[in-house]
């Protein structure tokens, strides 16, 4: 216990020795772990919320006026016979204005005001059990003929219809964000171990002769590393601690009142708070004490 407290006492002599780097090792320690606790959340809001739209997805198969009821019936079998079909739903011309009046009424009153009867078709709501499923069951509904171009199942259908393109959008929006927090994440995790490591590297050349003499009295190789080692650790604790403070006034003060009345911020409760602080602070002494340890073997020769 004894060495614990005069390794722990070594370190922070060092530290304020070399006051100016330890403080810009904490302060990037802080910003670090600050940024990486906001990334998370967003970037687990977003997948959270592409699952959600992309559940939502869905076919439109539009039907001909002069279809027949028995025609409609034997159409939505042969769909619900389709494989990774979930459910299919049938709306008449009046269930499909009901449906837009429902959905478009506040932003089109003008265009409602100008309808004289309803030029929409009837149409079955063709939903997949899984998104990606939507080409294949749009190539079941459209299969091609002889020469390869695409075909009806029945012909009284008008037209198929699908937000594939949304779905593709999604992705190409969430790859580009992971490829954009990935890199973010990595530069600051970089920026701090080369603060750390310079930290440490000023304390081993401030205290250079202290290391020969105990060198030359025979101390051993973890007795002269242990104080630096703590000194990244220290750093870690700071950096972190700070950063979880931080985080915790913004959660009270802008993200938990904006909760009510935003749904993205609603979903940053996905993750407790508890939990992230948690991995957060682990995450800064293990980055400190790796940038400590990698400028130990660089340039401690012992």
């Amino acid at each position: 216990m004894g060495r614990i407290f005069f390794f722990t006492g070594e370190a922070l002599r060092a530290m304020r020795r070399n006051i100016a780097p330890t403080t810009a090792a904490v302060v990037t320690t802080v910003l670090t772990a600050i940024l990486i606790g906001v990334l998370v959340p967003i970037f687990q809001t977003t997948q959270s919320k592409s699952a959600e739209v992309r559940s939502q997805l869905e076919l439109r198969v539009f039907l001909f006026d002069d279809a027949t009821g028995s025609e409609v019936n034997s159409l939505q079998s042969d769909i619900q016979a389709i494989p990774n079909v979930r459910e299919v739903e049938y709306l008449s011309k009046a269930d499909a204005l009901a449906e837009f009046r429902r959905d478009y009424g506040q932003e089109n009153r003008d265009v409602l005001k100008e309808l004289r009867g309803n030029p929409l078709p009837a149409n079955f709501i063709v939903r997949p059990d899984d998104a990606a499923n939507l080409d294949a069951i749009r190539a079941a509904i459209q299969p091609p003929n002889a020469s390869g171009k695409p075909t009806y199942l029945s012909p009284i259908v008008q037209q198929v219809d699908n937000r594939q393109a949304t779905a593709n959008k999604i992705e190409e929006v969430t790859g580009a964000l992971k490829l954009v927090l990935t890199v973010i994440t990595a530069l600051l995790i970089v920026a701090s171990l080369l603060l750390i490591g310079n930290t440490i590297r000023l304390s081993i050349y401030t205290r250079r002769r202290e290391i020969e003499v105990m060198r030359l009295v025979g101390a051993t190789r973890w007795f002269i590393r242990w104080p630096f080692v703590i000194e990244g650790v220290v750093v870690g604790v700071l950096g972190g601690a700070i950063a979880i403070i931080v985080l915790w006034i913004g959660k009270v003060t802008v993200v938990d009142p904006l909760a009510d009345s935003f749904a993205l911020m609603q979903a940053q409760d996905s993750m407790s708070f508890v939990v992230l602080g948690a991995c957060l602070f682990a995450a800064a002494i293990l980055v400190s004490t790796i940038g400590s340890g990698i400028t130990l073997r660089r340039f401690l020769k012992i």
